[in-house]
């Protein structure tokens, strides 16, 4: 079974023809011209591949993307708001090694104590979220410039000193 990780979503129809505005975090310009498929999540958890026809740069979030089948603007409609995935070789071939997507599967510390592996990663307007699970809770560990002390691609860890008590808000 393919792993597949979240990029974005589908955020604007362009033109009469089908094509449909991506908005990623891969975090450089990307084309997707070395992807075949890019998957949709129309039911949660259930990824249905839509073939990659072309795709235009917009910038280094917006991708203007044509679908093998999406022919006008009310099939492109259809899609609008839904979350984009890629598999997992298509992602590492596409990120940029500093978006903070990349972060996923890296190890957490926070003051040197292990708190678990990044499942997610959102993005805000003041900071990135990671989120992990601690004591079978999910945990979300703001990365900001007071919290993150170091990133260690080379380790896959991300180091952060919380605010006191943070943490205990999630275990009680």
């Amino acid at each position: 079974m393919s792993t597949y990780i979240h990029i974005g979503k589908l955020v604007a129809t362009h033109g009469l023809k089908g094509e449909l505005i991506l908005k990623h975090s891969l975090g450089k310009n990307t084309d997707f011209k070395t992807v075949e498929a890019i998957f949709i999540e129309k039911i949660k958890d259930e990824y249905l591949p839509y073939f990659h026809e072309k795709s235009t740069v917009k910038n280094n979030t917006d991708t203007i993307i044509k679908l093998e089948g999406i022919d006008s603007k009310e099939a492109a409609a259809k899609l609008l708001q839904k979350k984009v995935w890629l598999t997992k070789t298509d992602f590492e071939n596409l990120v940029s090694k500093t978006a903070p997507v990349n972060l996923l599967g890296f190890i957490v510390f926070n003051k040197k104590e292990k708190l678990g592996m990044v499942e997610a990663v959102m993005e805000q307007p003041q900071q990135i979220l990671l989120q992990i699970t601690l004591n079978n809770k999910e945990v979300l560990i703001p990365l900001n410039e007071s919290t993150l002390k170091k990133i260690d691609r080379k380790k896959k860890e991300v180091h952060v000193s919380l605010p006191d008590g943070l943490l205990e808000i999630y275990l009680d």
